[in-house]
């Protein structure tokens, strides 16, 4: 059978398993490099900080899509991860895999050591349960009902280590797997129901039921102590965790407890930060880097600066342009917003040049599924007045905003989640006026902000989604989401031709078409402008207090953040040296300075 996979094929006998075929060429992968540090010491509380208090510990149903699901969701085992710099597949909550020969199906077999935080074990049949709950209407989330009923057929634990997974179409291998190896199970013994009119073994009313009692987790975290609005603690199940007996988790999460405050204000967050009361803080933003990592305790060597690249897909977004909102719906308002914004110089004269600006509004970085044909409208005052006029809008007031014949302003309010985020939007509302364009900002709180753009409210919302190594499109673009609340559809615009090409990219059986398929879905939407592109940056820049350690190869190529920094976007590979942190400390109380340090890692430098 061919493979396009560096794997270990392992030929099992056959087994008692009355339910499998005969001679399935069984496969793991455990021959990849290892990226933490066996040097790693388990222990200590990392401190870190976010900016707002989550809507809710849900991570499906009404404001379930928030950034604080990285903890509890996105970043928790999976049926099989990617290496993060070979990027081939390696056992994660599965330890071998078969492929079926109907092109539909794939067999796992499970980690049998695996356990919930709460201490129950991982029954196979919790993946069938993930299937029903996630075809459930109680969870109020279209998108998965959709997802779930239309692209999986089943899925059957065939005992209590193995389950099968039938697909609704036809799969080439390379896609049997990337759509597998993500999905994650639902603990069926914690969301058992009270009441279930529908028989569909979801609780009548999930929602309100579960909007604050945080699911048990199969990775080394799970939600403690909660002081509502004010912090969380991230509490590690411990050095028994299930997670170690896998040669990839080994020497990885290696803090005991992670204490994450609420700060809203960036600037006070620094503040503790520079105090000692932070060990890490994230120095993304160029007035961090270069000006107030010049202060004391960067100089007097107590704390260090990090500089790595990556070679991280980069999500959607930017400038999402709300079509259901007047003035929004016309192509020629929105190629000339495109035109008025000037986002070149907002990087050279805000970002000191140190971002480049995404090609496209849907991402970049996906291979052949991102199309490089595409580049976003430039800065040209001159184009946009153009189109402004076309639009109806040939007139300027006293003010400089150009108006319509009914005396309609040419006027938008952007809203952003920041107070970071203010200059950068009050240097492209200076640069728009040249085009008569008037840009007011709205912000609005952390997760607020992030919700007032799912319940379409915005006209232009400024924010960028991730991704993952394949793009999704039907929840963005499909009219099943369009001027409806709750779901990805941020610009509500969509069109038959869109539909039809998103459903075959949903389920044609080659992946070369897939990729076909993608790259013109990229070109219908770049052609509409309703996502104006902002800006990104291929590396992270982090401070960090000198007794935070990790590996000598901190950098791998899908190194997304080296420390947790209010997200769990990182793998873990970090540790406290409490011998280091004493003497940091008392260095500290009597004016003793160490020499400044600075870490670069270029290896994945473009």
């Amino acid at each position: 059978m061919k493979r396009t996979l560096l794997t270990t094929a392992i030929l099992f006998p056959a087994v008692s398993w009355a339910v499998l075929p005969d001679n399935l060429e069984w496969i793991t992968n455990n021959n990849e490099p290892l990226f933490a540090s066996p040097e790693a010491k388990f222990g200590g509380t990392l401190r870190t900080s976010m900016p707002s208090f989550p809507q809710t510990f849900r991570t499906v149903g009404p404001d379930g899509n928030g950034a604080f699901r990285v903890w509890l969701l996105d970043k928790q085992p999976q049926l099989l991860q990617r290496h993060p710099d070979t990027l081939n597949y390696i056992p994660d909550i599965a330890t071998h895999w078969a492929f079926g020969d109907d092109n539909k199906t794939i067999y796992l077999k499970l980690n049998p050591k695996a356990k919930w935080s709460d201490g129950e074990p991982l029954k196979a049949s919790d993946f069938s349960y993930m299937l029903q709950f996630y075809r459930s209407k109680d969870i109020i989330d279209p998108w998965y009902n959709t997802y779930y009923r239309t692209q999986i057929d089943r899925i059957d634990a065939l005992d209590e280590h193995t389950i099968e997974v039938v697909f609704a179409k036809e799969l080439d291998n390379e896609a049997l797997l990337y759509f597998t190896h993500r999905l994650k199970p639902r603990a069926e013994h914690f969301l058992k129901p009270k009441t279930d009119k529908n028989n569909d073994g979801v609780d009548d009313n999930f929602v309100r039921r579960f909007n604050f009692k945080p699911e048990p987790t199969l990775g080394a975290y799970h939600v403690g102590k909660v002081r509502k609005g004010k912090s969380i603690t991230m509490q590690h199940v411990g050095e028994d965790w299930w997670g170690y007996t896998n040669r990839y988790y080994q020497n990885r999460y290696n803090v005991e407890k992670v204490s994450i405050k609420i700060i809203r204000d960036e600037d006070i967050a620094f503040k503790h930060f520079e105090k000692g009361n932070l060990d890490v803080y994230s120095l993304g933003r160029p007035e961090l880097w270069y000006d107030k990592s010049q202060s004391k305790p960067f100089k007097n060597g107590y704390i260090h600066r990090f500089w790595g690249y990556n070679q991280m897909e980069v999500g959607a977004g930017g400038f999402w342009l709300n079509t259901d909102k007047p003035m929004l719906d016309d192509i020629n308002i929105r190629k000339g917003i495109a035109h008025a914004l000037n986002v070149e110089g907002l990087n050279e004269k805000i970002f000191r040049g140190d971002f480049s600006r995404k090609p496209n509004g849907l991402g970049v970085g996906l291979g052949a599924f991102t199309n490089k044909e595409l580049s976003p409208l430039p800065f040209e005052p001159e184009a946009a007045i153009k189109y402004f006029e076309l639009a109806g809008f040939d007139r300027i007031a006293a003010d400089g905003i150009r108006v319509n014949k009914d005396n309609q302003r040419l006027s938008f309010a952007v809203t952003y989640s920041q107070q970071v985020v203010t200059p950068q939007l009050a240097y492209l509302k200076e640069q728009a006026k040249a085009a008569g364009l008037e840009l007011t900002m709205n912000l609005v709180d952390g997760s607020s902000a992030f919700k007032f753009a799912l319940e379409k409210k915005h006209e232009i919302s400024y924010h960028s989604m991730g991704t993952a190594p394949r793009p999704q499109y039907w929840e963005y673009f499909h009219s099943a989401n369009a001027g409806k609340p709750q779901n990805n559809n941020f610009t509500n615009y969509s069109t038959p031709e869109l539909d039809e090409l998103i459903m075959q990219f949903r389920s044609v059986f080659s992946s070369k078409e897939k990729e076909r398929l993608s790259r013109e879905i990229q070109r219908q939407v770049h052609d509409a402008t309703v996502i104006v592109p902002g800006v990104m940056s291929p590396y992270i820049r982090a401070g960090y207090w000198r007794w935070m350690k990790y590996p000598a190869n901190p950098m791998q190529k899908k190194t997304e953040a080296l420390f947790t920094i209010g997200r769990m976007d990182d793998f873990g590979t970090y540790w406290i040296d409490q011998e280091v942190k004493k003497a940091t400390q008392k260095a500290v109380q009597q004016g003793q300075s160490f020499e400044p340090v600075t870490v670069m890692d270029t290896r994945y430098k473009p």
